[in-house]
């Protein structure tokens, strides 16, 4: 089921185009990672799927409804980067606010806090929180209700490594259960193996759109191969790879990703004298950097 769908979605601002005639389409349970630099229309799509400013062109609905309608507001939850509660209030008493406010149970509030980490200091101020803390009690607020869309904006900052893992595992949980999630984020090695697609916004033009081995494919970027000699085989090593350069007792080339197999055979070749070899792929930070400097 198609819970999100933008087709030729266009804003402008006098004569200025934040976002240029994108497409884009979220299932149930998926996961989309929405990639930029700023300005680069990340926030702009962002506040055209929550309702909060009008489209210039194009079509957009959450679930088959119009954005910011009663019913796309209630099947979407929404987390800024910059939470901002009140700091006199408790953790419960700002959870069973918000829960009032969207018609649930206020005596789910204990449930929701402990389910992001917070259930020790659920009866202390917030004002007394830290900056992860605080982006843990807008976790909790985003996850009332069950919602269909999550929109995640800068989800993990202010956390630390221990937290960042759980809230992953929270949005795999959310997303087994039909969950679409759309998130942006800088940290790209956080996204790189906990989401289903990525989409590359440059200057309000969706210039990328696929898993990340399809990124892999359009960037066509080189391996880059780390080779480790046995003790005094050092020189057969190297003559099996005259392009190769030394550092640190390991030997480093690149090649391109359709000479993989040619590659193996290489090594295979020099296998007597290798102690330990690693082939490592581009990570989404080389492949982002490249594709949006060749869109720029």
């Amino acid at each position: 089921m198609t819970i999100l769908s933008l087709s030729n979605l266009t804003k402008r601002y006098g004569r200025d185009t934040a976002l240029d005639a994108v497409d884009l389409e979220l299932k149930a349970g998926e996961r989309v990672a929405l990639l930029g630099h700023n300005g680069a229309g990340k926030s702009t799509l962002m506040k055209l799927v929550l309702g909060l400013v009008d489209r210039s062109a194009g079509d957009i609905s959450v679930a088959g409804h119009a954005p910011g309608s009663p019913v796309a507001r209630a099947l979407t939850a929404y987390l800024p980067e910059n939470v901002a509660f009140h700091p006199a209030l408790t953790g419960r008493e700002q959870i069973r606010h918000y829960l009032r406010l969207r018609g649930g149970n206020p005596k789910d509030a204990d449930a929701l806090l402990d389910k992001v980490g917070l259930a020790d200091a659920a009866r202390r101020r917030i004002g007394t929180y830290s900056k992860g803390m605080r982006q843990r009690v807008g976790l909790a607020q985003a996850l009332i209700g069950s919602p269909r869309l999550m929109v995640l904006d800068e989800p993990t900052s202010g956390l630390d490594p221990v937290s960042r893992r759980e809230f992953y595992a929270l949005l795999d949980e959310l997303a087994a259960r039909g969950t679409a999630i759309l998130l942006s984020s800088h940290a790209l090695s956080e996204v790189e193996a906990r989401t289903d697609r990525i989409v590359i916004l440059s200057k309000g033009r969706k210039v990328s759109e696929g898993t990340l081995g399809d990124l892999r494919t359009q960037a066509a970027l080189p391996l880059t191969v780390h080779v480790r000699a046995k003790a005094g085989r050092e020189s057969m090593v190297a003559s099996a790879f005259p392009e190769a350069t030394a550092a640190a007792g390991m030997l480093t080339l690149t090649c391109p990703q359709t000479a993989k197999l040619e590659m193996m055979t290489r090594l295979s070749g020099a296998a007597d004298a290798i102690a330990d070899f690693d082939v490592v792929p581009p990570g989404l930070d080389d492949i982002y950097a490249h594709i949006s400097r060749r869109a720029a």
